[in-house]
């Protein structure tokens, strides 16, 4: 099994059971090792008190993608530590895109970087995700 095919078949596990996300609205649109790109249309339920993309939706979205990328390898992991830097507003009807990058993995700790944007390429909000594996794996190998 090449490492694409290992990062798809984690993810599609993962998504079978993924309540949370399917539930927000996300889609799956890339899956690698070490990578994940999730993206989601801005509906009015996601909007705050002040017509923007509610914090939290943005925040949930960038975890999603952290916790595709960081389970690439058919390995459980949760998040261990989070940050995020909200940089622009979200608004009713963008297309958001979370990229998520593995910056490092070493032993059971791994350190993710989530970039969201816009559909004109605004980046809404910097993510910082530190991962941390678990026992299990997503599907039998």
């Amino acid at each position: 099994m090449t490492p694409k095919e290992r990062a798809e078949k984690s993810a599609a596990a993962m998504w079978a059971d993924d309540n949370a996300s399917q539930w927000a609205g996300f889609e799956i649109t890339s899956v690698d090792e070490g990578t994940a790109t999730l993206e989601m249309s801005v509906e009015k339920h996601h909007c705050n008190g002040h017509g923007i993309c509610h914090g939290g939706v943005t925040f949930m979205l960038a975890d999603s993608a952290f916790a595709f990328a960081c389970n690439s390898r058919n390995q459980a992991t949760v998040a261990q530590h989070n940050i995020v830097s909200y940089l622009a507003p979200g608004r009713l009807g963008d297309r958001l895109r979370a990229e998520a990058t593995e910056l490092s993995l070493t032993g059971r700790s791994g350190i993710y970087d989530v970039k969201v944007t816009n559909q004109s390429g605004t980046v809404i909000a910097e993510f910082r995700g530190m991962s941390r594996a678990i026992k299990g794996q997503l599907f039998e190998e």
